[in-house]
């Protein structure tokens, strides 16, 4: 159902049977604005009678069409996918009528803070990583080259657990100032830190990404939540707007628009692609680092806009908020979400700090165990309550437990 990938920035097609199609060809050094997107069908799959996403929704994923492609059975991605992706379930979809009583809405959530390593960001991962199974298992790739990834948070805890699981090295390129607690949990997993100094002829932008790149230079795999380094991210993240749809559906509510935070953007971008255009996308960053936003403004009378890459998403000066997972500088995934924005009726919503420690606490008085990063897209209600009218249905995702 999958023919392959499609560059957003120069139109390059890369056949759905290509192993590692991870970033576009044409991308090189000195031109390295360029992200490959799925091209989809459009129709689905119906979905199988599973607990779990991946077997539930496999047949509609960009993975298991380039296994098949490649002569694989369904039988055998089946089996992949319970080797590397056992004890994902399908997360909950509730109305919370705790939240919905204290803003004057009708408030749905989506509880991903039971989900594997405690977030929504392992479903990224594990399609990068079935991927890599499926190839090793069709002959290939020999050898283990090394994952790479760029993270101090849910990411780099999801990419060490999934790593785990198969025994493949993994690298995790994070700031200096990252928590040791944090590291030491990493490394309990196999990972292996590397603490990223800035230096004197760095360019802009975060030093975790520039040696992370270097590495993904050097030869190791991008394991990672930005849709330009590796675009299966964006492949089993969908399963999360799928699982939203079908919820929805059983429930009995038509979602008039989904609220979800962003830091590199592949989290609205998926959940926007698999929600379709019927569901408005609002997205969310914090007034101490809102580059979507920015760039929203920047684009609003350009056409083509993805062929001004570094002119219209520029690095975000010393991004800070509590919310500490959604600080990347760059909104790497921007022309899906600004895409999806658009298509949808959408727009991106700059949360007031106040209100992103009002969303924890709410939150967290509704019976959600979940941290200022994954209350963010409850924040950008509070903020935006005002524009919202009183008899819409929406929908938040808290991702990212309390530690």
């Amino acid at each position: 159902m999958i023919a392959g990938f499609k560059c957003a920035v120069c139109g390059t097609d890369v056949d759905i049977g290509t192993p590692f199609a991870w970033r576009c060809p044409q991308a090189t050094a000195d031109d390295p604005y360029h992200v490959l997107h799925i091209v989809r069908s459009d129709s689905l799959p119906p979905a199988l009678d599973d607990p779990n996403p991946f077997l539930r929704y496999g047949p509609r994923l960009a993975w298991w069409a380039f296994a098949q492609a490649n002569g694989m059975t369904g039988d055998a991605c089946a089996a992949i996918t319970r080797e590397v992706a056992a004890d994902f379930v399908v997360t909950s979809f509730e109305r919370s009528d705790a939240l919905s009583s204290e803003l004057d809405l009708d408030l749905w959530v989506k509880d991903e803070t039971g989900n594997v390593a405690g977030s929504h960001k392992a479903r990224h991962l594990a399609s990068i990583l079935m991927h890599l199974r499926a190839a090793e298992s069709l002959g290939l790739l020999a050898g283990r080259p090394p994952l790479a990834i760029a993270s101090c948070g849910n990411a780099a805890l999801a990419a060490a657990t999934l790593a785990a699981r198969v025994d493949w090295p993994l690298d995790v390129y994070v700031p200096t100032w990252m928590d040791d607690a944090f590291g030491s949990e990493i490394e309990r997993l196999g990972g292996r830190i590397h603490r990223c100094e800035r230096r004197d002829h760095d360019p802009p932008g975060d030093p975790a990404m520039l040696r992370f790149r270097d590495a993904r230079d050097a030869g190791a795999i991008p394991f990672t939540v930005q849709g330009p380094e590796n675009a299966y991210c964006l492949d089993g993240g969908r399963t999360l707007g799928w699982e939203i749809a079908d919820q929805a559906v059983l429930a009995g509510v038509k979602l008039d628009r989904v609220v979800v935070q962003v830091g590199g953007g592949a989290f609205a971008a998926s959940v926007g692609a698999g929600l379709g255009h019927a569901v408005r996308l609002d997205t969310v960053q914090a007034e101490g680092c809102a580059p979507l936003a920015a760039t929203w403004d920047r684009i609003a009378s350009i056409e083509q806009p993805e062929r001004y890459w570094s002119q219209v998403m520029r690095p975000w000066p010393e991004p800070h908020s509590i919310a500490d997972g959604i600080l990347d500088d760059e909104t790497y995934d921007w022309i899906a979400v600004t895409e999806a924005m658009v298509e949808s009726g959408g727009r991106p919503i700059v949360a007031l700090e106040r209100d992103i420690v009002r969303a924890r606490q709410l939150a967290t008085d509704a019976g959600f165990a979940v941290s200022a990063t994954g209350a963010a897209g409850l924040a950008g209600v509070l903020t935006a309550r005002e524009h919202i009218h009183d008899g819409d249905h929406i929908a938040v995702v808290m991702s990212g437990v309390a530690r």
